[in-house]
Order: structure tokens, then C-alpha cells, then sequence
């Protein structure tokens, strides 16, 4: 069909057909030069699966098994959320990955007056051990991998997880999963923290010293980069203050008594995925390379599987925008292939809709097939490290590590991630470089497809998930009826044993589980805590 020049359609042709200027300079987002072509062979270093690990932590990778796929959920109801794992489940996923409501997340539960008007508005609100039940219904444990994406209550979420295990009849040694468990991305970025850092990086090591001794296949810490990331720091900032928090937690577990032979094979990292394809894969090959020499040389790990960085990945929500936002499955297509070819172990592929809402289930479909594409159709996934020898990814990956490692030697003469945390370094770093990339998308020097440029007309976005307003109300309905059944005196009784362990020396997650048996609930459990070691300002 020929278009005349007056119609409305040929217009409308015309808008996609604009041209941005020439790029002035060339630079990756942490400002490492780009060279318009190298001369020269690369050699890719080292072999995949074998020590520093740089192209791929398993020597075969995909060939003989893909990356496990997840999608985050998690919103209003337990039951609408188990609806939407169920459908998931049905449709490909490989692995669950919760989002809890924000009173969660800080240690309320939905009847607190902060609560109002956030009760499952960002994710799931759990308040109770029933509540935990509900959301697993018809899910056995023991058959799915399960991502939980909590830190100050983290402690308190697992031990509803592994009771409802229990209660399903799991074998405890082969329940696998990830809490988020990453307390220091968020004083740096986040904000969702309730005590001061001392206790609760305690409460981190009693978990790892904890799931070591009872949950061996579970990953005990996600240490964030992907917040940080998202607060607007750069790819080398990413590795730098992702690793730094890394080794805060290596030492606070070496000090607690760990062996880190003991504990290290079962942290795990989380990064985020961003549009610069060349350089995301670069940055997750050099924070396999560079983890891997830290744990040998720095803290003398001595089996392999302590120095490997296994990870989660997630494409970047910042990089989605409420305009066109259709071109955003094109932005975490982009993003995925990236992941994949920098060899995850694990991939997220945000909904095209996410600027806006949570996902539609049409979103979320979109969003996992584009996942299943790229692993059954594009056969990136039949050779291990596919860009391992190219000029720019071996040139960018080696300038990565360099910036990175400039960033941790700054860290460490300050003291270590926590002190650098407490002067607000990493705060400060992480501020100025979003202004930086600020002000590159104001003067046009970075293009936002739809945004500063290729702009149209266009409606309201209309299939938006909404979310329902009553759902505080039945919240509170089922937290005053759980209260009303249990038994109020061992309620009382685990609580009090709570704030007697906390104030000591022992391991809390036995007293955190014992009180989540007898249907304490999170707020009680995380307020006893509030109430011994008191809340950190910032």
C-alpha cells in the first residue's frame, strides 16, 4: 500500500523517520573511552569454568543447562499473587521471584497506621505464617526455586518459608532458593533498613551460619548491585561498590567464627542490565574475574566454588519509560541478550508496562518469552563466553576491572563498605553520577528513544494493572483472626526468648523461627527486635 503524502498514516511514518545528531563523543556510561576500532588479537583469558572465572563459572554453561528463568511477582492479595506464580509456573518459569509490599519489607504489619495506603501496593503483603501458606498453595516447595527480594526482614520471611516447608513435608537439604538478605545497598541506595548496620549485619551472618548448618543448597545473600544501578551509578561503580559490599560481608562472617570455605559457595551477586550491550557484558565478565582473585588472594578461599560469582540478573526498570512504552520490550530484549551473553545464572525481564504499573499478565508473558526466544531460538546459548577474543569486550572488560578496582582501594582506606556507607561516600558517589547522566539526556548528548527524541503524539497508556483499594481492610480482617486463634502465651513466650537471644550473643534465626511456628507475626517479630537494638536514622 502507497501512502499519499496527505494522509494521516504518512505522517505518522514521518515522526520515525527523524534523525538525531551525529555523536560527538564516544564514551561508555563510566566514561571509559571508545576507541573506533583495535588493532590487534585479543586473547580471551583463561578457560570458561576454571579459575578467575572470567568467561563463565561452569565450563559448559547453556549447553547443558540454560540460565534459570524468572519472572518477579508479587502484589495485592497472597491470593492473587499465588494466581499470578501459578500462571508463571504454567507458562515456562523456572524459578519464583517474590516482591513484597513496602510495610514488609520495613517490619509492619498491615494494621500499623504507616501501613496505610501501601498495604500490596509494590508487592505481597505477608504478615502472618497463614499468610505464607496462602501464597504457596498447591506450590511444592521442594519442586521450584524461589527468589525472595527482602533485607531487614529478611530473617523473619525465610523462617515463614522454611516452616511452611516443613509443614509440606520438604527435605529441608534439598530446598534451594536466594533471599535478597543485602542490607547494605540499602543505607546506600534504598532505604527499606530498620536497625543499626552492626545488628543487622548480624542478623546476615546468623543466617549464613544458620542455612549452612540447615539449608545447605540455599543461597543466603543476593548482594545487590541492581539498586544501586537503578539510584543512577555507572557500570564500574556497580561492580566496585557491589564487590566492596561483598567483602563487608566475607568479614563480618570471618569475624562471627566462619571458615569462608564454609560459607562463601553460597553467596550469590544480583546486577542490573542496562543498554549498553558491549559494556554490560564486559562489566559481569569483570566482576566474575575480579571476585574470584579477591576471595583467593584477599581472604585465601581455598576450594573453587568459593571463588565463583554465580548471579542473578534483572533488566533495568530505569531504562523504561511511560512513553512508547512498547519500545521497552526492544530495551530488555536488548538487555536480556546482554545478560546471557555475559553468562547469568539467573534472568529477570522486566513487563513493558512497568513504567507505569505493575505487569499485566500480557506484559509478563511478553517478558518471559523474550527470555524463551533468546535461549530456544537465537543459538546464543550453544557456545560458552560468545564474545570471548573480541577487541572491545576483552579492551572494555580489562578498563572495567581497572575503574573498579580504583573504587574498592578508595573503599578500603576508608575502612571497608560500612564506614564508607556511614561518611556517605557511596551515597555521594552514586548522586553525582546520576546528575551526570542527567544532564547528558537534557542537552540531547544521550538519547532516550521517545523521550528527547523520535517523540510522538500519543494517548494515555490505557491497560494498566490497578490495584484494589480494600485490600488493607481484609488484611487486617485476617491478621486480627489469626491473632484471635493462637495461642496467646507461647506467642508471648517465643518473643520474649527473641529479645533475651538478641540481646546476647546466640543465633537468632532458631528463636525467629520458633516464634514465626507459633504464629507471631513479622510485625511483632521485627518490633521485639526494634524494641532491643533500636532504628538507624541514617
Amino acid at each position: 500500500m502507497i501512502l499519499k503524502p496527505e494522509s494521516q498514516g504518512f505522517r505518522r511514518m514521518e515522526t520515525y523517520h527523524q534523525m538525531a545528531d551525529p555523536k560527538k563523543h564516544f564514551a561508555t556510561d563510566s566514561g571509559i573511552e571508545i576507541p573506533a576500532f583495535l588493532n590487534g588479537a585479543y586473547a580471551a583469558p583463561g578457560v570458561p569454568g576454571e579459575y578467575p572465572f572470567t568467561r563463565g563459572v561452569y565450563p559448559a554453561m547453556y549447553r547443558t543447562r540454560l540460565w534459570t528463568m524468572r519472572q518477579y511477582a508479587g502484589f495485592g492479595t497472597v491470593e492473587e499473587s499465588n494466581a499470578r506464580f501459578r500462571f508463571l509456573l504454567e507458562q515456562g518459569v523456572t524459578g519464583l521471584s517474590i516482591a513484597f509490599d513496602l510495610p514488609t519489607q520495613i517490619g509492619y504489619d498491615s494494621d500499623h497506621p504507616l501501613a496505610e495506603g501501601e498495604v500490596g501496593n509494590v508487592g505481597v503483603a505477608i504478615d502472618t505464617l497463614a499468610d505464607m501458606e496462602r501464597l504457596f498453595e498447591g506450590i511444592p516447595l521442594e519442586s521450584v526455586t524461589t527468589s525472595m527480594t527482602i533485607n531487614a526482614t529478611a530473617a523473619v520471611l525465610l523462617a515463614f518459608y522454611v516452616t511452611i516447608a516443613k509443614k509440606q513435608g520438604a527435605n529441608l537439604a534439598k530446598l534451594s532458593g536466594t533471599v535478597q538478605n543485602d542490607i547494605l545497598k540499602e543505607y546506600a541506595s534504598r532505604g527499606t533498613y530498620i536497625y543499626p548496620p552492626a545488628q543487622s549485619m548480624r542478623l546476615i551472618t546468623d543466617v549464613f551460619q544458620w542455612c549452612n548448618e540447615s539449608l545447605p543448597s540455599w543461597n543466603t545473600i543476593s548482594i545487590s548491585g541492581y539498586h544501586m544501578r537503578e539510584a543512577g551509578c555507572t557500570a564500574a561503580q556497580e561492580i566496585a561498590f557491589t564487590l566492596a559490599n561483598g567483602i563487608a560481608y566475607t568479614n563480618a562472617a570471618l569475624n562471627a567464627g566462619m571458615d569462608v570455605d564454609t560459607f562463601a559457595g553460597r553467596l550469590s551477586f544480583f546486577f542490573n542490565i542496562h543498554n549498553n550491550f558491549l559494556e554490560e557484558i564486559a562489566k559481569l565478565r569483570a566482576a566474575r574475574r575480579m571476585w574470584a582473585k579477591i576471595m583467593k588472594e584477599r581472604f585465601g578461599a581455598n576450594q573453587e566454588n568459593s571463588m565463583k560469582l554465580r548471579f542473578h540478573s534483572q533488566t533495568a526498570g530505569s531504562t523504561l519509560t511511560a512513553q512508547q512504552p512498547m519500545n521497552n520490550i526492544v530495551r530488555t530484549s536488548l538487555q536480556a541478550l546482554a545478560a546471557v551473553m555475559g553468562g547469568t545464572q539467573s534472568l529477570h525481564c522486566n513487563g513493558f508496562d512497568e513504567a507505569l504499573a505493575l505487569p499485566t499478565e500480557d506484559a509478563a508473558r511478553v517478558a518471559l518469552r523474550t527470555q524463551q526466544i533468546i535461549a530456544y531460538e537465537s543459538g546464543v546459548a550453544d557456545t560458552v563466553d560468545p564474545f570471548a577474543g573480541s577487541y572491545i569486550v576483552e579492551y572494555l572488560t580489562d578498563e572495567l576491572e581497572k575503574h573498579a578496582n580504583a573504587y574498592i582501594a578508595t573503599i578500603d582506606g576508608m575502612g571497608g563498605a560500612v564506614k564508607a556507607i556511614e561518611a556517605r561516600y557511596v551515597q555521594d558517589e552514586i548522586a553525582r553520577a546520576s546528575y551526570e547522566t542527567q544532564k547528558r539526556i537534557e542537552s540531547k548528548e544521550q538519547i532516550v528513544v521517545g523521550v528527547n527524541a523520535f517523540t510522538i503524539a500519543e494517548p494515555p497508556f490505557g491497560n494498566v494493572l490497578k490495584m484494589d483499594g480494600s485490600i488493607r481492610e481484609r488484611q487486617i480482617a485476617r491478621l486480627n483472626e489469626v491473632k484471635g486463634t493462637r495461642n496467646a502465651e507461647s506467642v508471648a513466650k517465643a518473643l520474649n526468648n527473641l529479645a533475651e537471644t538478641a540481646r546476647g550473643e546466640r543465633n537468632l534465626m532458631p528463636c525467629i523461627i520458633a516464634a514465626a511456628e507459633c504464629s507471631a507475626t513479622l510485625g511483632e517479630i521485627a518490633g521485639t527486635l526494634r524494641e532491643c537494638w533500636g532504628e538507624y536514622a541514617g
